[in-house]
Protein backbone atom coordinates (compact mmCIF):
# COMPACT_ATOMS: atom_id res chain seq x y z
CA UNK A 1 0.00 0.00 0.00
CA UNK A 2 2.75 2.72 0.95
CA UNK A 3 4.43 1.70 -2.45
CA UNK A 4 1.32 2.22 -4.68
CA UNK A 5 0.97 5.34 -2.48
CA UNK A 6 4.55 6.41 -3.45
CA UNK A 7 4.15 5.80 -7.15
CA UNK A 8 1.07 7.65 -7.32
CA UNK A 9 2.39 10.97 -4.99
CA UNK A 10 5.09 10.63 -7.68
CA UNK A 11 2.88 10.51 -10.46
CA UNK A 12 0.46 13.35 -9.85
CA UNK A 13 3.96 15.80 -8.66
CA UNK A 14 5.69 15.18 -12.16
CA UNK A 15 2.43 16.05 -13.67
CA UNK A 16 2.08 18.83 -11.90
CA UNK A 17 5.80 20.17 -12.54
CA UNK A 18 5.22 19.18 -16.06
CA UNK A 19 2.53 21.37 -16.58
CA UNK A 20 4.21 24.28 -15.07
CA UNK A 21 7.09 23.05 -16.94
CA UNK A 22 5.41 23.55 -20.66
CA UNK A 23 3.37 27.00 -19.58
CA UNK A 24 6.91 28.46 -18.04
CA UNK A 25 9.22 27.36 -21.50
CA UNK A 26 7.11 29.14 -23.69
CA UNK A 27 7.53 32.64 -21.67
CA UNK A 28 11.41 32.08 -21.00
CA UNK A 29 12.95 35.24 -20.46
CA UNK A 30 16.39 36.37 -21.10
CA UNK A 31 18.44 36.13 -17.97
CA UNK A 32 21.73 37.27 -16.69
CA UNK A 33 24.33 34.63 -17.76
CA UNK A 34 27.30 34.14 -15.72
CA UNK A 35 30.37 35.02 -17.97
CA UNK A 36 33.15 32.51 -16.83
CA UNK A 37 31.48 29.91 -17.99
CA UNK A 38 31.58 28.68 -22.35
CA UNK A 39 28.07 30.31 -23.39
CA UNK A 40 26.35 27.55 -25.98
CA UNK A 41 25.11 29.44 -29.22
CA UNK A 42 23.20 26.72 -30.72
CA UNK A 43 20.24 28.19 -32.71
CA UNK A 44 18.18 25.46 -32.88
CA UNK A 45 16.74 22.93 -29.97
CA UNK A 46 18.21 19.60 -29.54
CA UNK A 47 16.24 16.16 -28.49
CA UNK A 48 18.74 13.12 -26.45
CA UNK A 49 17.20 9.72 -25.83
CA UNK A 50 19.00 8.77 -22.06
CA UNK A 51 19.84 4.85 -21.62
CA UNK A 52 20.08 4.44 -17.44
CA UNK A 53 21.93 1.02 -17.33
CA UNK A 54 22.35 -0.20 -14.27
CA UNK A 55 25.45 -2.56 -13.05
CA UNK A 56 24.88 -3.50 -9.79
CA UNK A 57 25.47 -6.88 -9.31
CA UNK A 58 26.56 -9.59 -6.97
CA UNK A 59 29.83 -10.35 -8.95
CA UNK A 60 31.23 -6.74 -9.16
CA UNK A 61 29.28 -6.11 -5.28
CA UNK A 62 29.67 -8.82 -3.41
CA UNK A 63 29.38 -7.74 -0.38
CA UNK A 64 26.68 -7.83 1.55
CA UNK A 65 24.38 -7.69 -1.66
CA UNK A 66 20.72 -7.14 -1.11
CA UNK A 67 19.11 -10.65 -2.30
CA UNK A 68 15.78 -9.98 -0.44
CA UNK A 69 13.27 -7.78 1.14
CA UNK A 70 14.20 -5.30 -0.81
CA UNK A 71 16.25 -7.00 -3.42
CA UNK A 72 18.65 -4.34 -5.25
CA UNK A 73 17.30 -2.42 -7.71
CA UNK A 74 16.76 1.19 -8.65
CA UNK A 75 14.24 4.17 -8.13
CA UNK A 76 12.95 6.33 -10.67
CA UNK A 77 15.73 8.63 -12.15
CA UNK A 78 14.32 12.39 -11.89
CA UNK A 79 16.36 15.11 -13.16
CA UNK A 80 15.79 18.63 -14.82
CA UNK A 81 17.20 20.69 -17.98
CA UNK A 82 18.46 23.83 -16.63
CA UNK A 83 20.91 26.84 -17.26
CA UNK A 84 23.98 27.76 -14.71
CA UNK A 85 22.52 28.94 -12.29
CA UNK A 86 20.61 26.02 -10.99
CA UNK A 87 21.98 23.17 -9.13
CA UNK A 88 19.47 20.40 -8.26
CA UNK A 89 22.74 18.63 -6.52
CA UNK A 90 26.25 19.19 -6.12
CA UNK A 91 29.16 17.30 -4.51
CA UNK A 92 30.57 18.18 -1.40
CA UNK A 93 27.74 20.66 -0.79
CA UNK A 94 24.84 20.06 1.55
CA UNK A 95 22.08 17.91 0.37
CA UNK A 96 18.65 20.04 -0.18
CA UNK A 97 15.46 19.11 1.76
CA UNK A 98 14.26 17.40 -1.61
CA UNK A 99 17.01 15.55 -2.20
CA UNK A 100 17.41 14.50 1.45
CA UNK A 101 13.72 12.67 0.75
CA UNK A 102 14.59 11.32 -2.51
CA UNK A 103 17.60 9.78 -1.67
CA UNK A 104 16.44 8.46 1.89
CA UNK A 105 12.85 7.42 0.91
CA UNK A 106 12.83 7.80 -3.03
CA UNK A 107 9.85 10.58 -2.52
CA UNK A 108 10.46 13.31 -4.94
CA UNK A 109 7.52 15.85 -4.24
CA UNK A 110 9.47 18.20 -2.08
CA UNK A 111 11.89 18.27 -4.50
CA UNK A 112 9.83 19.12 -7.85
CA UNK A 113 8.47 21.90 -5.79
CA UNK A 114 11.60 23.06 -5.26
CA UNK A 115 12.27 22.76 -8.86
CA UNK A 116 8.95 24.53 -9.58
CA UNK A 117 10.37 27.24 -6.96
CA UNK A 118 14.02 28.02 -8.99
CA UNK A 119 11.59 28.29 -11.96
CA UNK A 120 9.70 30.61 -11.16
CA UNK A 121 11.92 32.77 -9.26
CA UNK A 122 14.95 33.05 -11.66
CA UNK A 123 13.63 30.84 -14.99
CA UNK A 124 16.75 28.60 -14.58
CA UNK A 125 14.93 25.32 -15.47
CA UNK A 126 13.15 24.33 -18.90
CA UNK A 127 12.13 20.65 -18.49
CA UNK A 128 11.55 18.13 -16.62
CA UNK A 129 13.53 13.81 -17.23
CA UNK A 130 11.99 11.51 -15.94
CA UNK A 131 12.23 7.67 -16.34
CA UNK A 132 10.68 4.73 -14.50
CA UNK A 133 12.49 2.68 -11.82
CA UNK A 134 14.54 -0.59 -12.22
CA UNK A 135 13.33 -3.57 -9.92
CA UNK A 136 16.87 -5.16 -10.04
CA UNK A 137 20.53 -4.05 -9.95
CA UNK A 138 20.75 -4.73 -13.37
CA UNK A 139 18.75 -3.64 -15.99
CA UNK A 140 17.52 0.06 -18.33
CA UNK A 141 15.74 2.78 -18.10
CA UNK A 142 15.14 4.97 -21.15
CA UNK A 143 13.29 8.60 -21.93
CA UNK A 144 13.53 11.02 -24.38
CA UNK A 145 14.26 14.90 -23.07
CA UNK A 146 14.62 18.39 -25.24
CA UNK A 147 16.90 20.66 -24.58
CA UNK A 148 18.34 24.95 -25.70
CA UNK A 149 20.77 26.89 -25.76
CA UNK A 150 19.52 28.59 -22.55
CA UNK A 151 19.29 25.57 -20.52
CA UNK A 152 21.84 22.79 -22.07
CA UNK A 153 22.71 21.61 -18.85
CA UNK A 154 20.73 18.03 -17.79
CA UNK A 155 21.07 16.90 -13.86
CA UNK A 156 19.13 13.64 -12.34
CA UNK A 157 19.58 11.06 -9.56
CA UNK A 158 18.34 7.94 -9.40
CA UNK A 159 18.75 6.09 -5.65
CA UNK A 160 20.05 2.90 -4.56
CA UNK A 161 17.65 0.45 -3.02
CA UNK A 162 17.94 -0.67 -0.58
CA UNK A 163 20.27 2.17 1.15
CA UNK A 164 20.44 4.88 3.75
CA UNK A 165 20.78 7.84 1.60
CA UNK A 166 23.07 6.68 -1.42
CA UNK A 167 22.57 7.57 -5.04
CA UNK A 168 24.08 7.82 -8.37
CA UNK A 169 23.35 10.77 -10.77
CA UNK A 170 25.03 13.49 -12.93
CA UNK A 171 25.50 17.07 -12.14
CA UNK A 172 25.22 19.75 -14.84
CA UNK A 173 26.54 18.07 -17.72
CA UNK A 174 26.44 20.15 -20.45
CA UNK A 175 25.39 19.01 -24.12
CA UNK A 176 26.42 21.95 -25.75
CA UNK A 177 30.18 22.45 -27.41
CA UNK A 178 29.96 25.95 -28.31
CA UNK A 179 27.38 26.28 -31.28
CA UNK A 180 26.83 22.26 -31.81
CA UNK A 181 25.25 20.09 -29.37
CA UNK A 182 27.34 16.37 -28.96
CA UNK A 183 25.93 13.34 -30.26
CA UNK A 184 26.81 11.27 -27.68
CA UNK A 185 28.08 11.15 -24.59
CA UNK A 186 28.42 8.01 -22.23
CA UNK A 187 29.40 8.39 -18.51
CA UNK A 188 30.33 5.78 -15.96
CA UNK A 189 28.12 6.37 -12.29
CA UNK A 190 29.76 5.76 -9.03
CA UNK A 191 27.53 6.02 -5.84
CA UNK A 192 27.16 8.99 -3.76
CA UNK A 193 26.44 9.61 0.07
CA UNK A 194 23.45 12.37 0.45
CA UNK A 195 25.12 12.91 4.16
CA UNK A 196 21.61 13.32 5.56
CA UNK A 197 21.70 9.53 7.31
CA UNK A 198 24.63 8.30 9.03
CA UNK A 199 24.07 3.99 7.94
CA UNK A 200 27.18 2.32 7.36
CA UNK A 201 25.02 -0.97 5.23
CA UNK A 202 22.59 -1.47 2.61
CA UNK A 203 19.83 -2.49 5.43
CA UNK A 204 20.48 -0.24 7.98
CA UNK A 205 17.81 1.47 10.16
CA UNK A 206 16.92 5.13 9.73
CA UNK A 207 19.76 6.95 11.81
CA UNK A 208 20.41 10.40 11.43
CA UNK A 209 23.45 12.66 10.56
CA UNK A 210 23.41 15.69 13.00
CA UNK A 211 24.90 17.64 12.47
CA UNK A 212 24.32 16.77 8.16
CA UNK A 213 27.10 16.49 6.07
CA UNK A 214 28.08 17.10 3.01
CA UNK A 215 27.62 14.87 -0.48
CA UNK A 216 30.38 12.90 -0.88
CA UNK A 217 31.08 10.25 -3.28
CA UNK A 218 31.43 7.08 -1.71
CA UNK A 219 35.03 4.72 -2.72
CA UNK A 220 36.31 1.85 -1.57
CA UNK A 221 38.16 3.13 1.00
CA UNK A 222 35.80 6.16 2.24
CA UNK A 223 34.08 5.95 4.46
CA UNK A 224 36.52 4.01 5.55
CA UNK A 225 34.80 1.47 8.30
CA UNK A 226 35.30 -2.26 7.32
CA UNK A 227 31.64 -2.74 8.01
CA UNK A 228 30.69 -0.15 5.21
CA UNK A 229 28.89 -2.13 2.40
CA UNK A 230 31.08 -0.54 -0.67
CA UNK A 231 34.74 -1.15 1.54
CA UNK A 232 36.89 -3.53 -0.62
CA UNK A 233 40.25 -2.94 0.62
CA UNK A 234 41.97 -4.93 -1.86
CA UNK A 235 40.39 -2.07 -4.58
CA UNK A 236 41.77 0.99 -5.55
CA UNK A 237 38.57 2.21 -7.23
CA UNK A 238 35.05 0.66 -6.65
CA UNK A 239 34.00 -0.75 -10.73
CA UNK A 240 31.03 1.67 -11.65
CA UNK A 241 27.86 0.89 -10.41
CA UNK A 242 26.03 2.09 -13.35
CA UNK A 243 26.02 4.02 -16.74
CA UNK A 244 23.94 6.54 -18.82
CA UNK A 245 24.20 7.04 -21.99
CA UNK A 246 22.70 10.46 -24.20
CA UNK A 247 22.44 9.99 -28.08
CA UNK A 248 21.32 12.90 -29.81
CA UNK A 249 17.96 11.97 -31.72
CA UNK A 250 16.74 13.68 -35.03
CA UNK A 251 13.97 15.77 -34.86
CA UNK A 252 10.41 14.42 -35.97
CA UNK A 253 6.91 15.92 -35.50
CA UNK A 254 6.37 14.36 -32.93
CA UNK A 255 5.99 15.59 -29.18
CA UNK A 256 8.63 14.22 -26.71
CA UNK A 257 6.60 12.18 -23.98
CA UNK A 258 7.99 13.11 -20.79
CA UNK A 259 6.27 9.86 -18.88
CA UNK A 260 7.85 6.65 -19.98
CA UNK A 261 5.48 3.68 -18.65
CA UNK A 262 7.15 1.09 -17.43
CA UNK A 263 7.85 -1.65 -19.57
CA UNK A 264 8.51 -6.01 -19.04
CA UNK A 265 11.89 -4.85 -20.82
CA UNK A 266 13.05 -2.79 -17.56
CA UNK A 267 13.13 -6.10 -15.82
CA UNK A 268 15.48 -8.47 -18.26
CA UNK A 269 18.39 -8.67 -18.44
CA UNK A 270 20.37 -5.96 -20.97
CA UNK A 271 22.77 -6.74 -23.25
CA UNK A 272 25.79 -5.51 -21.36
CA UNK A 273 25.24 -7.70 -18.34
CA UNK A 274 27.05 -10.63 -19.79
CA UNK A 275 30.17 -8.41 -19.93
CA UNK A 276 29.35 -7.10 -16.31
CA UNK A 277 29.30 -10.43 -14.99
CA UNK A 278 32.80 -10.84 -15.85
CA UNK A 279 33.73 -7.89 -13.15
CA UNK A 280 34.30 -10.06 -10.54
CA UNK A 281 35.36 -7.90 -7.16
CA UNK A 282 37.27 -10.22 -4.56
CA UNK A 283 35.58 -9.79 -1.09
CA UNK A 284 37.89 -11.34 1.44
CA UNK A 285 36.94 -13.28 4.81
CA UNK A 286 36.91 -11.09 7.72
CA UNK A 287 36.67 -12.93 11.20
CA UNK A 288 35.98 -11.60 14.72
CA UNK A 289 38.15 -10.54 16.96
CA UNK A 290 39.68 -13.72 19.51
CA UNK A 291 36.88 -14.57 22.17
CA UNK A 292 38.62 -14.36 26.16
CA UNK A 293 41.01 -17.72 26.75
CA UNK A 294 39.09 -20.51 28.11
CA UNK A 295 39.51 -22.22 31.70
CA UNK A 296 43.58 -23.89 31.50
CA UNK A 297 42.39 -27.87 31.74
CA UNK A 298 45.37 -29.50 33.38
CA UNK A 299 46.62 -31.21 36.82
CA UNK A 300 47.85 -29.28 39.70
CA UNK A 301 51.48 -28.29 38.75
CA UNK A 302 51.14 -29.62 35.69
CA UNK A 303 50.76 -27.44 31.98
CA UNK A 304 48.05 -27.26 30.49
CA UNK A 305 46.14 -25.73 27.76
CA UNK A 306 43.35 -23.14 27.23
CA UNK A 307 41.30 -22.69 24.20
CA UNK A 308 39.76 -19.37 22.46
CA UNK A 309 37.56 -18.72 19.32
CA UNK A 310 36.54 -16.30 16.46
CA UNK A 311 34.05 -16.63 14.11
CA UNK A 312 33.34 -15.13 10.44
CA UNK A 313 31.70 -12.26 9.62
CA UNK A 314 32.23 -12.39 6.30
CA UNK A 315 32.38 -15.19 3.68
CA UNK A 316 35.47 -14.89 0.96
CA UNK A 317 34.19 -14.40 -2.87
CA UNK A 318 35.89 -14.05 -5.75
CA UNK A 319 38.82 -15.38 -5.11
CA UNK A 320 39.31 -13.12 -2.40
CA UNK A 321 41.40 -14.36 0.94
CA UNK A 322 40.57 -17.27 3.08
CA UNK A 323 39.35 -17.00 6.86
CA UNK A 324 42.03 -17.93 8.84
CA UNK A 325 41.83 -20.87 11.99
CA UNK A 326 39.09 -19.85 13.69
CA UNK A 327 40.36 -22.03 17.31
CA UNK A 328 43.43 -21.34 19.03
CA UNK A 329 45.11 -22.79 21.81
CA UNK A 330 47.36 -21.92 23.94
CA UNK A 331 49.88 -23.43 27.03
CA UNK A 332 48.63 -22.57 30.52
CA UNK A 333 49.04 -23.44 34.28
CA UNK A 334 45.96 -23.81 35.77
CA UNK A 335 45.13 -20.37 38.70
CA UNK A 336 44.12 -21.42 42.31
CA UNK A 337 45.44 -24.91 42.68
CA UNK A 338 45.15 -26.70 45.77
Amino acid sequence: MDTTRNILSFSEALYHLILMMLTLGQGVHSMPVPTDVPMCTASETAQYKLTFSGKWNQAAFPKQYPMYRPPAQWSNLIGVTHSTDFHIWQRNDFASNGVREFAEKGEAWTLMKEVEAAGERIQSVYGIVSAPAVKRGTGQMKTEFEVFARHSYLSFLVRLVPSPDWFVGVESIDLCDGDQWKENVSLDLFPYDAGTDSGFTFSSPNFETLPQDQITQITSSHPSHPANSFYYRRLKHLPPIAKVMLTKIKKTNQIISLLVEPTESNLLPTGNEIEDQLIKTPLDCEVSVWSPWGLCKSKCGDAGVRHRTRYVIMHPANNGLACPLLEEEGKCFPDHCL
